[in-house]
């Protein structure tokens, strides 16, 4: 099988982006059988015809955070199986994935404790969040360097704490109570 990976695909305008394409994703479009005359002709002259093999997997990938972005349109939408990733930092996948890098257990604990709690005051908070906010493994997954106490804070103050000021711009002393609590 061939895979095709298209992140943040409700960026663009995707009936535009696709066209006739969006037929041919169809899973009882795929093959030969389904092929269609591309609009443009080549080197000959003659009009060549494309289809979707079945072997090829589209996987779409959407930051449903983003307000700004287009919602994707329900022709489209049912093309697709819909799946939500949320934080998994109480997995034991998460756990050996830090002790791999040497994390003491006490570090991944507060990590698991402490992001669990924020992310529950992230998704209660539907009037300006919600689920689809809460903060990912991503910014807890060390490059090249060891995870200490030291690397924890530098996370929390440099990308944790501006994503909160972003979040809760106008409760800036929910910021500061909720940094703190991930610091103490």
């Amino acid at each position: 099988p061939y895979v095709f990976i298209i992140d943040e695909i409700n960026r663009g305008n995707l009936s535009k982006i696709f066209g006739e394409l969006m037929m041919l994703i169809e899973p009882d479009k795929r093959g030969p059988k389904f092929s269609i005359n591309l609009t443009y002709s080549d080197r000959t002259g003659k009009h060549a015809k494309f289809h979707v093999p079945e072997n090829v997997h589209l996987i779409g990938m959407m930051n449903t955070a983003d307000r700004s972005l287009a919602m994707v349109d329900y022709a489209l939408r049912r093309r697709f199986q819909f799946v939500d990733l949320t934080p998994k930092f109480d997995s034991s996948s998460f756990h050996e994935f830090l002790e791999e890098r040497g994390a003491a257990p006490g570090l991944i604990s507060k990590i698991v404790d402490r992001l669990g709690a924020l992310n529950k005051q992230i998704e209660v908070d539907t009037k300006n969040l919600g689920w689809g906010f809460q903060i990912g493994h991503s910014f807890f997954c060390p490059n090249g360097v060891t995870p200490d106490d030291q690397w924890y804070r530098d996370v929390v103050e440099h990308e944790i704490q501006p994503l909160l000021k972003e979040y809760w711009f106008d409760r800036l002393k929910q910021v500061e109570e909720e940094t703190s609590k991930l610091l103490a």
